[in-house]
């Protein structure tokens, strides 16, 4: 996850000092202070980190850091306000460290950590971008379900904490309210296809019964170690707490999207539209890409991939001696009833079949595999059809594994030959193989163990669907198609995203050519695009980092020749944890270069 910004409070020591004990404390002091630029590089990233978790305790909790379990982020204007003052004086206090005085780790650690700050202080100014957190597939509306899903209760004393953060979601309700109105103001709400989406997921957290309520979901699986008699009085609260405090707020949330909000809300939302949304949009695409790529030269290197990759579409059916139209193909493969599972259960038991034979085959392409396990699950019930799968990570503490999230709501939709590629991408050897490798990385600074460049994460992810062919997948001709038309639909989302956002392409149009040259499902690609104008760029990431994960690859196999060995290659890339494009391809070079000199000695 990209860092935000932190509060600038540091905690009080103890100030009664025995005046006997001075002189023994100030050796202690000095002992302790930084004395070497490493040292203090290292006490920069430490006192971040810390006020990271005070400021931002919710990602406290998915990073598996629960001392402030009982509370909510603080999204007052005046907390923002000091929030973006703390990041731009960390980022001075960074700039001024001696890059020449330190070591090749610490050095790296630092050029990722200024690129966070950079980046957060470039969108600082965009307040009214900044404002528009409800999104098409989830945002604020859902987050506060996603945050008790994943956190512990292995204790009373955690179960109480879960009860204090719904006593605080009414104010934080409030907070996000005022900031919506303050980007409305200012022009700025995302577009009416958008917010339609919205309402129907709060909808789907208010319209159950208490106990089958996303709110509920961590009072049913309190710990066993918890007494009987004080097991069902937390639940008795948690009911409580649910009726009194968090559906009144959401409730409030919808009636303010409902009656305020969406009034407002435009049907284009190209960012082209809003006011300096051309700024913000150049602005977005360089940081999801992490490159100084422009819109015009993604949106090329979209229509080049979808060139190459339709022409390997082609040929599976070929292959297959289809006698029909590209839509025609598409149709039987969505239609027929041999490609699909007759159940939830069976699709969730087809992914973990896959992911069974996946693993096996892991150490013949990684020299080392994270020792974090993984599972399959259905994904919350608040969740529609058109909910695209996601993985969870593993906790830095290690308390909780990674799981792959799969909509079982979807099975009738879901094809059985999509299915190799999407556990390739969101498990094995994709998302859980390298967030969770990341959370092991003990000798990288936490921020680092813990962060999210979208181009390096689903650029991997998008990489390793690739890997598939080498660990036994797309055998069949039909998965081989699965395989293509994802990779193709990310190739889509670079000519698409960059054409709604800067190139004046209608939501129609966008939806048009995604169905016609990847034969999508039409509702799904209505989904996705919707997903574009709520986060403009984020698509942009997956096909431009998969293309410099290969061309690194390349490069290494041009250069080594036979001492080019995949498995080590893999490791290196995996063992910077998150990085930047850049970052990354410095590490590559480095580890090529000392490869050719130990081969010339």
């Amino acid at each position: 996850m990209k860092s935000k910004s932190l509060c600038t409070g540091i905690a009080a020591g103890v100030l009664s000092i025995v005046l006997a004990a001075w002189p023994v404390a100030l050796a202690q002091a000095a002992d302790a202070a930084p004395t070497t630029t490493n040292e203090r590089l290292r006490a920069l990233f430490d006192k971040r980190w810390e006020a990271l978790m005070k400021t931002y305790p919710g990602w406290a909790t998915f990073v598996g850091d629960h001392r402030y379990g009982d509370r909510l982020e603080d999204a007052s204007r005046e907390a923002i306000a000091a929030n973006d003052a703390a990041t731009r004086q960390t980022l001075a206090e960074a700039k001024a460290i001696d890059r020449g005085m330190l070591s090749a780790l610490d050095r790296a650690s630092l050029d990722v950590f200024v690129f966070e700050l950079e980046d957060d202080v470039r969108f600082q100014p965009f307040i009214g971008y900044r404002s528009m957190s409800l999104g098409a597939l989830g945002g604020f509306q859902s987050g506060f379900a996603g945050l008790l899903q994943a956190s512990p209760v292995d204790s009373a004393v955690q179960a109480q904490q879960i009860l204090a953060r719904m006593a605080a979601y009414p104010r934080r309700v409030e907070q996000e309210i005022a900031l919506l109105r303050e980007g409305m103001a200012l022009g700025w709400v995302p577009p009416r296809n958008v917010l339609e989406r919205v309402l129907p997921q709060i909808d789907s957290q208010i319209d159950v019964t208490l106990d089958k309520s996303p709110f509920f979901e961590p009072f049913t699986r309190l710990a066993s170690s918890i007494p009987a008699a004080e097991h069902e009085a937390l639940s008795k609260d948690a009911r409580l707490a649910i009726e009194t405090h968090v559906l009144p707020a959401l409730r409030r949330l919808r009636t303010f999207v409902a009656d305020e909000y969406l009034p407002k809300a435009a049907a284009d939302g190209a960012l082209s539209s809003y006011p300096g949304g051309a700024e913000v949009y150049a602005a977005a695409v360089q940081s999801q890409t992490t490159t100084p790529l422009s819109a015009r030269q993604v949106h090329d290197i979209g229509l080049r991939e979808m060139a190459r990759l339709r022409g390997e579409i082609d040929a599976v059916m070929r292959e297959v001696k289809f006698e029909g139209s590209f839509t025609q193909f598409v149709k039987y493969l969505n239609t027929d009833p041999k490609f699909f599972h007759t159940s939830p259960e069976a699709l969730l038991a087809g992914y973990r079949d896959i992911a069974k034979r996946i693993d096996p085959g892991l150490p013949r392409l990684f020299a080392e595999l994270p020792r974090a396990p993984y599972g399959v699950r259905a994904m919350p019930g608040h969740f529609s059809e058109d909910r695209a799968e996601y993985y969870d990570g593993p906790a830095l503490d290690g308390t909780r594994p990674g799981w792959f999230n799969a909509n079982a709501k979807a099975w009738r939709k879901n094809p059985t030959w999509g299915m190799e590629t999407l556990v390739a991408h969101e498990a094995v050897p994709g998302h859980h193989l390298q967030i969770a490798r990341a959370v092991e990385l003990g000798e990288l600074p936490k921020f680092r163990r813990s962060a999210f460049f979208t181009a390096y994460v689903e650029g991997w992810a998008l990489y390793a669907e690739t890997l598939g062919f080498e660990l036994g997948l797309y055998k069949d001709p039909y998965s081989r198609f699965g395989h293509l038309q994802w990779q193709a639909f990310r190739a889509g989302r670079l000519v698409v995203d960059t054409g709604l956002h800067a190139f004046g392409w209608s939501r129609q149009r966008a939806i048009d050519y995604l169905v016609d040259n990847t034969g999508e499902d039409p509702a799904l690609v209505a989904a996705e695009v919707d997903r574009y104008y709520s986060q403009p760029g984020q698509a942009l990431a997956y096909m431009i980092g998969q293309l410099k994960i290969v061309e690194l690859r390349d490069r290494g196999r041009a250069k080594l020749g036979d001492r080019f060995d995949i498995r080590q290659f893999h490791m290196v890339v995996l063992d910077q944890g998150a990085v930047p494009l850049p970052a990354l391809e410095r590490a590559v070079d480095a580890w090529i270069a000392a490869r050719q000199a130990a081969a010339a000695q």
